[in-house]
């Protein structure tokens, strides 16, 4: 059994009466849509409760009655695999009187005893017991009262969507072509598949979508990290490690920008390295410790040796899925809103995966090492971004000054090239990528999706 929601609820959620035409404008956008409160509660549903949002990893379930506590927009969610293998995500929330039924980060539980009345449901969100039925006057196991959940949830190689939208495209045809960089980052470990590891959260006093904004922003590297910059090179000569493509005139590099479709974009910057084994690492920033494992595994691994450091190293690639995943390196960043001017932007680390064996012993090491590559940038870059973030939040206090401008590569005749099938192509410091999502953003925003919840298991 579906439910729809009510009028009641659909006059509170849905887009304010803005002309999101003029608001949203070939070369710029009004600062209110990261401003206005009554656009933020709209996203929640004609955004984040209208296409495919990323919720967890597989293997953070990886076993039956495992799960995890998380959110879709402002939802607290409880994704799961029940007792029976499925994967599902319940609504963390009483059907009595509303607390939430999980208080845990991530566990492993057939059942979810509500800790204020005592209600408590199976983990495919049927309702199994009520203290004291004889206390109700009708039947307390009816549909009606079971945990809502999310009647759409797919995973596509061990990631993990859902939508409340019951018009939206399934999940393959969503992602489209950014499939194809996915695949990639997936495919150069063995057997395609990784596993998060604990995260990083931090916190930014800023609209969600200033993240997205710069998720393949390659303009403000070289002003914005310049302190990372100097310490990723701070004991070579040279000066050729991390991000140090960008110095100079970075679109003359063969790195470059695509825009996928659905607010998807990829940059891609492996075209600056040489294609061999161990060019990866050639480039990664000195972390403290990392020698004594990398003279280890080349004493153990010889000639195999740079293929295992690759695989330590964080891939030059930012994967950017939209509304609220981004891979960047080894890492898994998840935007969470909080409201219109608070948003989380947890990283998650990854491991390597090996179930058949290929790098035997070696692997304990090769997951050590990339441990500590990926606390670069979340410690060093990170916190440079959220710094623009809360910065630009104040800027747009200022609000007679009502614009922000996305207008670099645009109009320049060959800049930006069409690829076919809605894929185009820039350079790495373009802001093309912003002009096309926001276009996207502007098509939800305009549009009531259907959004429906599910009772029955």
């Amino acid at each position: 059994m579906l439910e729809k929601t009510t009028n009641l609820t659909r006059t509170a959620y849905l887009s304010p009466p803005y002309d999101y035409d003029e608001l949203v404008q070939r070369d710029r956008v009004h600062q209110l849509i990261y401003t206005d409160p009554a656009i933020f509660t709209a996203e929640m549903t004609h955004v984040f409760g209208a296409v495919w949002v990323y919720l967890a990893h597989e293997s953070q379930i990886p076993n039956n009655d495992d799960y995890v506590t998380g959110k879709l927009g402002l939802r607290p969610i409880i994704v799961l695999r029940d007792t029976n293998g499925k994967i599902r995500a319940l609504y963390n929330r009483c059907t009595h009187r509303g607390t939430t039924l999980c208080r845990l980060e991530k566990g492993n539980s057939n059942v979810f005893r509500c800790p204020y009345h005592g209600w408590t449901f199976n983990n495919d969100g049927s309702i199994r017991n009520v203290p004291w039925p004889d206390g109700y006057a009708n039947d307390v196991t009816e549909t009606r009262f079971n945990a809502a959940q999310i009647p759409r949830v797919e995973s596509y190689r061990g990631f993990i969507f859902g939508t409340l939208n019951m018009d939206m495209p399934p999940l393959t045809e969503y992602l489209g072509d950014v499939k194809k960089p996915l695949d990639e980052w997936l495919d150069r470990h063995p057997g395609g598949k990784v596993a998060i590891c604990e995260a990083n959260r931090l916190k930014y006093n800023g609209n969600w979508k200033l993240a997205y904004d710069n998720s393949c922003d390659g303009y403000h590297v070289v002003f914005s990290h310049r302190s990372l910059l100097d310490m990723e090179n701070r004991l070579v000569e040279e000066g050729a490690k991390g991000m140090s493509y960008y110095k100079g005139r970075p679109d003359e590099q063969p790195m470059y920008m695509k825009y996928f479709g659905h607010g998807h974009h990829f940059k891609d910057k492996r075209p600056n390295m040489e294609i061999k084994p161990g060019a990866m690492w050639a480039v990664e920033s000195p972390h403290p410790g990392m020698e004594h494992y990398e003279a280890e595994l080349r004493r153990r691994l010889g000639d195999r040796a740079p293929a295992a450091l690759d695989l330590a190293s964080s891939e030059p690639v930012n994967i950017n899925i939209f509304p609220n995943l981004s891979i960047l390196g080894n890492h898994f960043q998840v935007f969470e809103p909080l409201s219109v001017t608070e948003t989380n932007a947890v990283w998650y680390g990854t491991a390597v995966v090996d179930e058949e064996g290929v790098w035997g012993d070696e692997l304990h090491l090769i997951n050590a090492l990339r441990m500590r590559t990926q606390e670069g940038f979340p410690n060093f870059g990170e916190v440079d971004d959220l710094a623009n973030f809360e910065e630009i939040q104040r800027g747009l206090g200022a609000f007679e000054d009502e614009w922000v401008y996305m207008h670099r590569g645009m109009d320049i005749p060959g800049r930006t090239v069409d690829l076919g099938d809605g894929v185009l192509k820039a350079p790495a410091t373009d802001e093309m990528f912003m002009r096309e999502y926001i276009q996207y953003w502007k098509r939800l925003m305009q549009t009531e999706p259907n959004v429906q919840i599910k009772r029955e298991p």
